[in-house]
């Protein structure tokens, strides 16, 4: 077989790469002379993902728990990845920034627009049973979730906003840890203690989420927002673009699991406890708990009134 010019120049180029890094590009050609074809299902190892989903009760519906929460986790990987990138760049590019971010809000509003998948998607009373065989795990335990939130933000951003005055003095990252906002949800209704729920969470992620504070102090998405060039930072696309993300993560996301928390846990004016006796009704409402990732680029007003509207609509749905 004739060996054409166009052939020729890759083999070509295919050794002087080979040569630049030491390697024998022969080794190499033997390697793909003998290696199989991929396929579509080796590549995503599809059948080690469909065989993830282990249900522990045989209520149909756990397995779109499962499910759906695995596909969420995916999500926050994704988030994750972008958030990465935006933090290691150091090129300052507007355009960049407004990319990563755009792609972060569509990871976002694909997760906010499937939810309907867990309000509605699944029969309340099978859920009511199941969920009583996975105490005392809980959505609360979705480690991934705060590691998007030490990406976007100095920890100080995440303290409950009743402590962040008093919070503000603290030197160490281990001090504000201790006071982040999520701790306050999973304490329990009864005795005011930490939930096993919380407990088993501390012991499993506190070390990793310390590094990861520790790694991205003064360059977390909005110390790197804050250190752009100004003419940057007033850019009205990008400011339009981490105002949508404040709003996605802190605002739209966390009412839809306050509707679905109404949908399975409220009946007859009474809730129920989440699983793991997280205290969900304090924990989930934004305006409860005023988490901002970029308060620069809101208004006083805007920040007080944080989430208040849908979360009076919910509460008093007669006004």
């Amino acid at each position: 077989m004739e060996i054409t010019p166009e052939i020729a120049k890759k083999i070509e180029k295919l050794q002087e790469k080979f040569a630049n890094s030491g390697q024998d590009m022969g080794s190499y050609l033997d390697g793909l002379l003998h290696q199989r074809y991929l396929t579509y299902w080796d590549y995503i190892h599809l059948d080690t993902l469909l065989s993830l989903q282990i249900p522990r009760t045989y209520f149909p519906d756990e397995e779109i728990f499962i499910m759906y929460h695995q596909i969420t986790e995916l999500y926050f990987k994704l988030i994750i990845h972008e958030q990465k990138q935006i933090i290691d760049d150091k090129l300052q590019r507007a355009e960049f920034f407004i990319n990563r971010i755009g792609r972060i809000n569509n990871y976002f509003k694909a997760l906010i627009s499937s939810f309907e998948i867990m309000i509605t998607g699944m029969e309340r009373e099978q859920f009511l049973h199941y969920r009583m065989s996975l105490l005392p795990a809980s959505g609360f335990q979705s480690a991934q979730y705060r590691m998007i939130e030490f990406y976007s933000t100095p920890i100080i951003n995440l303290v409950h906003h009743t402590q962040r005055a008093s919070s503000s003095s603290k030197s160490s990252l281990e001090e504000l840890y201790e006071d982040i906002y999520w701790k306050k949800g999973a304490t329990d209704l009864k005795t005011g203690e930490k939930t096993l729920t919380l407990k088993q969470f501390e012991y499993r992620y506190t070390p990793r989420f310390m590094r990861i504070a520790k790694a991205v102090k003064d360059t977390t998405i909005y110390d790197k927002y804050l250190q752009l060039p100004e003419e940057i930072k007033q850019n009205e696309h990008l400011i339009k673009a981490l105002r949508e993300l404040d709003l996605n993560a802190n605002v739209n996301w966390p009412l839809m699991h306050m509707g679905s928390a109404y949908r399975y846990l409220r009946k007859d004016k009474k809730t129920i406890d989440a699983t793991g006796g997280t205290n969900w009704k304090d924990f989930l409402p934004p305006s409860f708990q005023k988490i901002i990732f970029f308060p620069d680029i809101w208004t006083e007003n805007e920040k007080e009134d944080w989430g208040k509207q849908w979360v009076e609509h919910v509460f008093n749905p007669d006004k």
